[in-house]
C-alpha cells in the first residue's frame, strides 16, 4: 500500500496538470512597490476638492523578476507587430483595447512583448484573448512602446468571463 501511495505521489508531481500555466491578471505584474505608490496615490485623489487639481501619477513600469520562466496565461488585446494574411507571428498584448494606438501608452509592466514561432490566427483584434506561454521580465523598445515583459507563445485561447 505504502509503494503505490509513493507512486501516485510521484505521478501526480511529474503529471501534465503540474505543469499547467498559471492564469495572471495585470495587476499581478506590478510589485508589490508600485502597488503601494498607486494605492497612496488613488487615496490622496480621493480626498481633493472638487476645484482641485488631480496630481500626475509617478513614473510606474518595474517589473517582476520572480516571474521570469514562469509558464502563465493572461487575457488581453493583441496588437500585431508581425503577421501575413493569415496569422500573426508577433504581437503586443495589452490589458485594454486601444493601449499603445493611444497615447500614453500604459506603464513597461503592462505591455508584453509575444513571439510566436508557429504563428496564430486571431480572429478579431478587439476581441479578448488569453495568451499562454513562457514569462521573463525583459526590456525591450518597439515602434508603440517600451516593454517590461516578453512572452514566448505556445498557445492561444477564446477569452471567457
Amino acid at each position: 500500500m505504502r509503494q503505490l501511495f509513493i507512486f501516485l505521489l510521484c505521478t501526480l508531481a511529474y503529471s501534465p496538470l503540474s505543469a499547467q500555466s498559471v492564469e495572471l491578471s495585470w495587476e499581478d505584474l506590478v510589485p508589490a512597490s508600485e502597488q503601494k505608490i498607486i494605492d497612496t496615490w488613488l487615496a490622496r485623489q480621493e480626498q481633493l476638492g472638487e476645484n482641485d487639481e488631480l496630481e500626475p501619477l509617478p513614473e510606474l513600469g518595474k517589473v517582476r523578476t520572480d516571474l521570469n520562466g514562469q509558464q502563465i496565461k493572461i487575457a488581453g488585446f493583441v496588437i500585431p507587430l508581425e503577421s501575413d494574411e493569415q496569422t500573426i507571428t508577433e504581437l503586443l498584448l495589452v490589458p485594454y483595447f486601444g493601449a499603445c494606438y493611444h497615447v500614453p501608452p500604459p506603464p513597461e509592466n503592462q505591455i508584453i512583448y509575444v513571439k510566436f514561432a508557429e504563428g496564430i490566427a486571431i480572429k478579431e483584434l478587439w476581441d479578448v484573448v488569453y495568451v499562454i506561454g513562457e514569462l521573463q521580465a525583459q526590456d525591450s523598445s518597439h515602434d508603440m512602446a517600451d516593454v517590461g515583459y516578453s512572452l514566448r507563445g505556445t498557445g492561444i485561447e477564446e477569452y471567457r468571463e
